[in-house]
């Protein structure tokens, strides 16, 4: 297969393994128990699971970012942060 063009790397497959497994996992949710699961959070939203999924995404890429910004290397701390807040939004937002 040509990709070549990206730097396919085990770390890089296993985010998009992950996102593609989460949106799966989302898309059975829907089929199984319509509607969304809607809900108000803590922030005054109305989100829906997959509203949830994308805040979670949205600011794990933030954190990241953020982390390489400010401090750089190594990336198990903010590993760490994205994974409270991936719980924290599907808990409370």
């Amino acid at each position: 297969m040509m990709l070549s063009w990206m730097a396919w790397t085990w770390p890089t497959a296993l985010v998009f393994i992950g996102i593609f497994m989460a949106m799966g996992v989302l898309t059975v949710l829907e089929i199984r128990y319509p509607g969304g699961a809607e809900r108000k959070g803590v922030f005054g939203l109305v989100t829906t699971r997959g509203d949830r999924l994308f805040i979670s995404l949205l600011g794990t890429v933030y954190i990241f970012l953020a982390w390489l910004g400010i401090m750089g290397m190594p990336l198990w701390a903010p590993l760490g942060l994205s994974i409270a807040w991936g719980v924290f939004c599907f808990w409370k937002v």
